[in-house]
């Protein structure tokens, strides 16, 4: 939906992973043929001027260090969601 939303120039999109969630910015994911690859569609995302930010309380309960990210998300922060929660239109939550 991210990608769906970003293809309008006058959208502006930023994804927030957390919880479980984090782990979808691991760089070098692999998938099976005919199924989806997250880091795919998030680079996706970046090419468009999306932003992607990882929770970094969620990243460190999992273990994950800010070089593992594919290379458009960042570390990031309740603050950062802050931040971008106030200055939305709209909030999609999953």
């Amino acid at each position: 939906m991210a990608n769906s939303l970003a293809k309008d120039e006058k959208t502006t999109v930023a994804v927030f992973l957390m919880g479980d969630a984090a782990s979808c910015g691991v760089a070098g994911q692999t998938t099976p043929n005919g199924y989806y690859n997250i880091e795919r569609m998030m680079k996706i995302l970046a090419s468009k001027g999306g932003k992607i930010g990882v929770c970094g309380t969620c990243m460190d309960a999992r273990g994950m260090k800010p070089e593992s990210l594919v290379e458009s998300a960042h570390r990031s922060s309740m603050d950062e969601l802050t931040c971008w929660t106030q200055e939305a239109d709209k909030v999609i939550v999953f």
